[in-house]
């Protein structure tokens, strides 16, 4: 089982660990769902590992780019702007989600400019 865990490296299980305390089933650094009558320490925030499911389902995605780096290895892409890892909605996809509205509207207001310049009724008039 511990060959299809993705491992994190010192940076990743930082983040993970700062991510660990979101968690609903974090008590004081004991895990409520492992807790049988005496605490038991909290798998994720000692294991350089995903271990524990409910973290990977319900608490990862809440750091994104965390979650492209350790999940979606193959699939994810590098941001065309800031470089940051994400998992691309489609086989197209060039920019992360925050980037990508940023661009949306960069290349808008560039294509509206080049329609405007080619439009002729914008050009001064003169009497034939």
């Amino acid at each position: 089982m511990s060959d299809n865990l993705p491992r994190m490296d010192y940076r990743q299980h930082r983040r993970a660990r700062r991510l660990v305390h979101e968690c609903c089933n974090y008590d004081e650094g004991n895990c409520l769902l492992l807790d049988d009558g005496e605490p038991c320490v909290c798998v994720q925030s000692i294991s350089l590992s995903l271990m524990c499911r409910w973290f990977r389902v319900a608490v990862l995605p809440l750091d994104g780019e965390l979650a492209a780096a350790l999940l979606y290895r193959g699939s994810r892409k590098r941001c065309a702007v800031c470089g940051a890892a994400f998992v691309p909605k489609s086989n197209r996809g060039k920019y992360c989600p925050d980037c990508a509205g940023r661009m949306k509207k960069l290349k808008a207001a560039e294509r509206k400019r080049k329609q405007r310049q080619k439009c002729h009724a914008l050009e001064p008039f003169k009497p034939a």
